[in-house]
């Protein structure tokens, strides 16, 4: 396999900065769940954008993580959120099921919407997706950083972010907030009639249109009382640095949680991988494109132990901890080609991350507009590994909805038929004039 090599950019700044001289033997490391999501608002252009992180160089001794922004608390957050979803995720589905989601597009809707929020809804969204410390100015210019960053990162990968924003033409939104969603995530804002039932269809075509046709629907309907959505499509597509033989794909058997054996396509290569194990799993990278800026990882328990121990032990501390110990390696892998899509509605998950207040009646999104609420979060993914590569698409929707009316109180009645309590109070100041307690009225 052919080595992934640094841009002379970056060896540049690692022999300036670190004083390391850069060889053939080196290795780059990639560290990230990028975070992504999706709610509604009112007109703007269209955009496209991207998100992942590059691959962390490493020689025999490993270096410090270079970060292409000049803070890494953001990426940082967006990581350990997207561990904790994944884990709560995985508590509603059964063992046996595919699970593939895309914690980038979570976290970058649910961030535009956090630009509304105020008060206690702002402080238990900024716990769950991990920004406490941030500003809201720091976390909307990291994210127009990284979008910048993260987009197309080699001729042979592609890689997309585009963002919406859909307001029911009668909504009153904050224009601060459009701003902010226009101005640091380029959401495409749109006005629309959400009583004409051509309104989802627009939305969904926008979708299909941003994830190359993989994901054709995010929104079933839209009800009387919506308000806005907003919506965040990623769509990447990567061929490896070093293509799968298609002469030497066969059948083996691959053995499933149940016990059962089935024979499925699998592709297998030699070469020289970045790779780790202990005595719980293995894992490789498999890098795409020509400098390996973004990487497959593959976590194989060993036959001695399974993917629930594994889990156990998913985290984003443990997450860094094993990516700093891959190293190249010569070895021989197979792989099963395989093709799936997965779609979850992430409002359970997101409330026992502690987001419960904004999908109720005390939601505070006055930034956004008056008395608004989160009534779904909805995620839909695709992936498809072959031969050549990797394709891959995501959509996430916060759909946003009127808080419920307070219902007028039924009249009254208070019958004074018993011994009562009363005072005299002057209400400008405050002080209680007189009080008593009245058993036998004279």
């Amino acid at each position: 396999m052919n080595r992934q090599k640094l841009s002379g950019v970056e060896k540049n700044f690692l022999q300036r900065r670190y004083g390391v001289s850069l060889g053939r033997r080196y290795v780059l490391a990639a560290a990230s769940v990028v975070l992504f999501g999706v709610l509604g608002c009112s007109q703007v252009s269209g955009n496209t954008n991207t998100l992942t992180k590059s691959d962390q160089p490493y020689s025999e001794t490993p270096l410090p993580k270079k970060s292409l922004i000049s803070d890494t608390k953001l990426v940082d957050s967006n990581n350990k959120f997207g561990f904790k979803l994944f884990s709560e995720i995985l508590k509603n589905n059964s063992s046996e099921d595919n699970i593939f989601v895309s914690p980038s597009s979570v976290a970058i809707a649910l961030s535009m919407a956090y630009n509304g929020a105020s008060g206690s809804t702002q402080q238990a969204m900024a716990k769950t997706l991990e920004l406490q410390g941030m500003s809201l100015p720091e976390i909307n210019s990291a994210y127009s950083t990284l979008k910048e960053l993260l987009e197309n990162p080699d001729p042979q990968v592609q890689l997309t972010i585009a963002n919406s924003l859909w307001a029911n033409k009668e909504a009153s939104l904050q224009p601060s907030f459009i701003k902010s969603t226009q101005d640091f995530y380029k959401a495409k804002v749109t006005n629309l009639d959400f009583q004409d039932a051509a309104s989802a269809n627009t939305i969904n075509q926008w979708v299909e249109d941003s994830t190359s046709g993989k994901i054709n629907k995010i929104v079933e309907k839209i009800d009387p009382d919506q308000v806005l959505f907003l919506i965040n499509a990623i769509y990447f597509k990567g061929q490896w640095s070093n293509q799968f033989d298609k002469s030497q794909t066969a059948e083996h058997p691959f053995n499933l949680i149940s016990g059962e054996q089935k024979q499925h396509p699998m592709m297998s290569q030699t070469g020289e991988y970045r790779y780790y194990e202990n005595d719980q799993f293995q894992v490789v990278s498999l890098p795409y494109g020509e400098d390996g800026k973004v990487s497959f990882y593959i976590f194989l328990p060993k036959e001695e132990s399974n993917l629930q121990t594994f889990y156990q032990n998913l985290n984003f501390a443990n997450w860094e901890k094993w990516i700093s110990q891959l190293r190249n390696r010569d070895g021989f892998i197979r792989l099963p080609r395989f093709k799936t899509d997965y779609d979850v509605t992430l409002n359970d998950a997101l409330k026992a991350l502690g987001m419960a207040e904004a999908f109720s009646n005390q939601a505070n999104f006055s930034g956004m507009g008056e008395n608004l609420k989160i009534s779904e979060v909805k995620h839909k993914t695709f992936v498809e590994v072959n031969e050549e590569g990797t394709e891959a698409a995501a959509a996430t929707s916060v759909g946003i909805v009127p808080t419920s009316l307070r219902q007028k109180p039924e009249p009254f009645r208070m019958i004074v038929d018993r011994p009562f309590f009363s005072a005299i109070r002057d209400n400008q100041t405050g002080s209680i004039l007189f009080m008593g307690s009245i058993t036998d009225p004279q």
